[in-house]
């Protein structure tokens, strides 16, 4: 492409098949608009234009292998749409990426780098690992010109299609889950403890077992880790163990069952306590997540908790390397609410409000 000085002059002897497009709006006489930046200066637009009190217009000539702005934005962001999500209508040039499902937006972030290195393309997106709803905006697509050359197009068309595009949503598994609770709480807290549990669970599309109650007794602990896991259970999670304890009787449970402690403690805060293991598989169950954190409280504190429950209920198996990778971003002020599933309707992201 290449700019144009339009005078009226020039207009009037244009040819009626000139690719033209405008590079700034065109008011009339009462500040409307009568032609918008962007678009291609037809037949019906030069009219308009014609009545409008100007003496110079900028445009530009698209030449043989540019591609307009809203062809070129329209088959980029086709190609990088990845799994579960779908592309909405341009809006101010910008072409939004949605999710079509809840879940975990996963970023091909070496594929983004290289989109965004060719000349006139802008793909911008939220983290990796945000947690979204359905029909957030996860990304846009832009082109900076009123053209790019097709092939420019072509070759981020190739790079994302190459990993069968660049942004994607990982979808939740619907997964049983089971809490037991070591603390010496009241039925009134437990039950509350666990009806907050239970209400973030269910907002990832899965289901919480009624509430276990256990002493602090590494046989007990074992035991009722067994029971739930013969009732289904995939996820279980320890409340009200005391990780700083080596002889904390979840630790013995743990060895008891054959468990893999991954890591004990997390680079973040609030939840730098936490722990998580696996339970192996046997030959009716797959290997079993189990997470245990000092106090049930943390249920309804937004916490490093509420960055673990989406990555285990999207399928991830989270290794030390992963969770050591949490103390970049680990820091979980209020500011850092945007991480957070938005449980409920009118309370902070990663919260459930007090009834």
């Amino acid at each position: 492409m290449r700019p144009y000085r339009l005078t009226r002059a020039a207009l009037e002897s244009l040819p009626s098949d000139a690719a033209l497009v405008l590079a700034q709006d065109v008011r009339d006489a009462a500040g409307a608009v009568v032609a918008h930046k962007g678009a291609y200066l037809t037949n019906d637009a030069r009219q308009g234009i014609a009545l409008a009190d100007w003496s110079e217009l900028h445009a530009i000539i698209l030449e043989p292998g540019d591609v307009h702005e809203t062809e070129a934005g329209r088959r980029v962001s086709a190609a990088v749409a990845g799994r579960n999500v779908t592309v909405g209508g341009m809006t101010a040039g910008h072409w939004p990426l949605m999710s079509a499902t809840r879940g975990v937006v996963a970023i091909d972030t070496d594929c983004l780098q290289q989109i965004n290195a060719l000349d006139g393309i802008a793909l911008y997106t939220l983290f990796d690992g945000q947690v979204v709803a359905e029909r957030e905006t996860v990304a846009r697509a832009k082109i900076v010109p009123f053209a790019v050359a097709d092939a420019t197009v072509t070759r981020a068309e190739q790079l994302a299609r190459a990993q069968g595009g660049a942004v994607h949503i990982r979808r939740f598994v619907p997964t049983r889950a089971a809490a037991i609770i070591v603390e010496s709480l009241g039925e009134r807290a437990i039950a509350r403890a666990h009806a907050v549990l239970a209400e973030k669970v269910a907002w990832f599309g899965s289901t919480l077992l009624p509430a276990r109650h256990a002493l602090p007794d590494h046989e007990r602990l074992a035991a009722a880790v067994r029971d739930v896991s013969t009732l289904g259970a995939q996820l279980v999670i320890v409340a009200g163990a005391r990780p700083m304890d080596p002889l904390d009787p979840a630790y013995a449970a743990l060895a008891d069952l054959g468990a893999n402690l991954e890591r004990q403690g997390m680079p973040a805060h609030p939840g730098s306590l936490l722990w998580l293991a696996y339970l192996p598989a046997t030959q009716t169950s797959s290997e079993r997540t189990v997470i245990g954190l000092p106090s049930c409280g943390l249920f309804s504190q937004a916490s490093v908790f509420d960055l673990l429950l989406p990555r285990i209920l999207a399928g991830e198996r989270l290794t030390n390397n992963t969770l050591a990778a949490l103390g970049h971003g680990g820091l979980l002020t209020r500011d850092m609410q945007f991480r957070f599933p938005p449980y409920r309707s009118g309370a902070r992201r990663g919260e459930v409000l007090e009834e």
